[in-house]
């Protein structure tokens, strides 16, 4: 890897370096501009990736607003939901309390009434303006056969009734609002959608892609004067929204002075009186730290992280403000982790540091690279040789498959909690496993982490591994990390190096450090770039002819990744550029053709990658790996994208034989080292980087850790599993 200077080491070749200078990509965005990941807006779910896009987000379905059916995604979120009413049932039923909602008002059941609420009917609108389908409350897939039957599930929910998307339509045709929204909205707000907009206009906001100002010219075409910035109602929404937006870049909780200055900024007169009522209505939450009347007795170092959130008297930390969903998650998963950390017997198991620490401890972490992967893999398969169900997870259908093709057999975790793979349930409801290994468990959001371990018995190990150096989830949450940082539990970190030039590139990344590497094979290549749109030709260049002459890898197995989906050189103005040169056609299937590359968000925040094989009055059909998927043709526009080339956060949890990484001039400013070290390590044989950032890219590399996500997990795991006396 050479330092940024426009030269290329090793030389590229020839063949790797083309000389040609064709523009393409006319229409530059702002420098900085990034739509991916927690380093520019951590977690903001996209339509192909479930995080990260800033100035586009497609709606979740697209199509008549009264479309009946239920996607793939929906059957997958309320099979989780279910899952959990299922577990809360089986707690209920056992006279145990359950205290991961203890700090909440209301009960538990409660709290889980509201969060399928605001799950199962929050649509995914890209804009006020855009046209936007309904997103009618899912009904959970059957169980698959291997699973005992459990307790009853609950009534499934339909979508909403053609009589209240009508109804809502005319509201919004009164308040001047496209009425595209109408089925998003009555799928948001429920039955009385419709008299719910009349009379607190701002409840607009729940519906995703749209903006305050947009819901304010909304309430003033249907109040007049009565409305003002100061109205509850509009401070209220405004709160809530806040916190929603927060969700999108990581955060599950917010400060309360950053709160406040949010409503500032949007004209609320009185934001501690905005915050208060609020807090008093229920719509949000108030967290205060259970440390404030000794802080003396913390010493400082094992304050840690939290140490600088502290207020300036030197007291506790500030309080903090929160949904009901993340903060009843977060809560659940503190209690599930304490639960397996209490209940697991120990015993004395032979072998490596790692197999010792699962069998004496209920939780363990393992970090490592990727080479790192095989020690928890072997776990699993002593595991099993001593009699135990064990379990080897991980985040993406292409991590599975190459675990597949080494002879391991895993499962995703979305397909384990949907129930579609894995070893089935117990009567309880809960997985019949001894031993979970999670692979890629950087990758876990808060609410995927809290279903997990609350499907595991009593007394089943959990072991999480992952490189904690990659781009942390999609989703709301940093479950790997607070964990990591709350030090209950052992953590056996890997001494096994990644193997070669590449290995040694992006291990020097992981410590702040931008190496030159001797790459004889033609590792890593640099291909320096004047501007974005010679960043679109050279990238094309490599994937079409320089990377299959030279390094032998061809293009159906080489993987484009660069920062974000948005400016002449993202993943938009590349997989233009790509598809015409390697699978041309008029995009006759609703902008693809048989034989197209894609990326298919099933839910936000998973990627699957895949071709297309055909259309018909169904939606699209795609290969992916061995098996064949069906997109609804109400999702194709809001759920896929073209596919050559990803962003990091669709990448992670997934390697290619050869990887082209694109950093256009007007990426710097969301470059960042986890960024960096994601993208370059996907990549197995080979690495072109199409270097257009100049000195950006060892200052990311050396200074630019993403932004700290604000969450609750780490105290509460403190303050469940600190030790006597603490």
């Amino acid at each position: 890897m050479t330092e940024p200077s426009g030269e290329t080491a090793p030389e590229a070749p020839e063949d790797v370096e083309p000389t040609e200078d064709v523009r393409e990509g006319t229409g530059t965005a702002p420098a900085g501009t990034t739509e991916d990941g927690p380093e520019a807006t951590a977690g903001e779910p996209d339509a192909a990736e479930g995080a990260g896009e800033t100035s586009e987000k497609p709606a979740e379905d697209a199509g008549a607003s009264d479309a009946p059916g239920l996607s793939e995604a929906q059957a997958e979120l309320a099979a989780q939901r279910e899952l959990r009413a299922r577990i809360e049932a089986r707690k209920a039923e056992k006279g145990g309390p359950v205290a991961a909602g203890a700090k909440l008002s209301g009960t538990a059941a409660d709290l889980l009434a509201a969060v399928r609420a605001v799950e199962g009917g929050a649509a995914k609108g890209s804009a006020f303006y855009e046209t936007a389908a309904p997103v009618p409350e899912p009904s959970a897939p059957e169980r698959p056969p291997t699973a005992p039957p459990g307790p009853p599930a609950p009534e499934r929910p339909t979508g909403p009734a053609p009589a209240t998307t009508a109804a809502v339509r005319e509201v919004l045709a009164r308040g001047g609002a496209p009425e595209t929204l109408a089925g998003p909205v009555a799928a948001a707000l429920g039955e009385g959608a419709a008299a719910i907009l009349l009379d607190d206009p701002w409840q607009l906001l729940a519906v995703a892609g749209v903006r305050p100002e947009q819901a304010d010219g909304f309430a003033r075409a249907l109040l007049g004067p009565d409305c003002g910035p100061g109205d509850p109602r509009r401070t209220v929404a405004l709160t809530v929204w806040l916190l929603e937006q927060a969700a999108l870049r990581g955060h599950t909780a917010l400060e309360t002075a950053t709160v406040c200055a949010g409503l500032a900024a949007h004209s609320v007169p009185d934001p501690e009186e905005a915050v208060d009522t609020a807090v008093s209505e229920g719509a949000v939450h108030l967290f205060r730290e259970e440390r404030e009347e000794a802080p003396e007795e913390e010493p400082d170092e094992e304050a840690g992280e939290k140490a600088d959130t502290s207020d300036e008297s030197g007291g506790a930390p500030p309080a903090l403000l929160g949904l009901d969903r993340y903060a009843l998650a977060e809560e659940s998963l503190a209690e599930g982790l304490a639960r397996l950390v209490r209940t697991a017997t120990a015993d004395a198991w032979e072998g490596s540091e790692l197999e010792r620490a699962a069998g004496a401890h209920g939780l363990v972490l393992h970090t490592g690279g990727e080479a790192a992967r095989a020690e928890p893999v072997a776990l699993a398969a002593a595991a099993r040789e001593r009699g135990l169900r064990a379990l080897v997870a991980v985040h993406s259908d292409g991590g599975r498959r190459a675990l597949g093709a080494a002879g391991t057999e895993a499962v995703t975790v979305a397909a384990l909690l949907a129930g579609a793979a894995g070893p089935g349930r117990d009567e309880d409801g809960a997985l019949a496993l001894d031993l979970l290994v999670v692979l890629d468990a950087p990758q876990l959001d808060v609410e995927t982490a809290a279903t997990l371990v609350e499907s595991l018995p009593d007394g089943c190990r959990l072991v999480l591994s992952g490189d904690p150096e990659v781009l942390g989830a999609p989703g709301a949450g940093r479950v790997f990390a607070d964990v990591l940082a709350a030090k209950v539990c052992p953590r056996i970190a890997s001494r096994v190096p990644d193997p070669g030039p590449l290995g040694e590139l992006v291990s020097g990344i992981g410590v702040g450090e931008l190496n030159q590497v001797e790459a004889p094979g033609k590792e890593i290549v640099i291909v320096p770039v004047r501007d974005a749109g010679e960043a679109v030709h050279r990238t094309v260049q490599l994937v079409a002819d320089s990377v299959p002459r030279a390094i032998g890898v061809p293009p159906e197995r080489t993987q484009v990744v660069t920062v974000g989906h948005g400016g002449s050189a993202g993943t938009r103005a590349l997989n233009a550029a790509l598809k015409q040169r390697l699978n041309p056609g008029p995009g006759r299937f609703g902008g693809y053709d048989p034989g197209d590359r894609v990326a298919y968000a099933p839910v936000p925040g998973r990627t699957v990658t895949g071709t297309v094989l055909s259309a018909d009055a169904e939606g699209l059909r795609l290969r992916c790996g061995d098996d064949e998927l069906l997109v609804p043709k109400e999702r194709v526009e809001s759920a896929l994208r073209h596919g050559w080339a990803l962003t990091a956060h669709q990448a992670a949890g997934t390697r290619w034989p050869a990887v082209v990484a694109v950093l256009p001039g007007d990426a710097a400013g969301g470059l960042s080292r986890p960024w960096v070290y994601t993208a370059f390590g996907r990549a197995e044989r080979h690495l072109s980087v199409v270097h257009g950032v100049d000195q950006a890219l060892p200052r990311a590399v050396a200074e630019g850790v993403a932004p700290e996500r604000t969450t609750r997990l780490r105290p509460l795991l403190e303050g469940l599993l600190a030790a006597p006396g603490e």
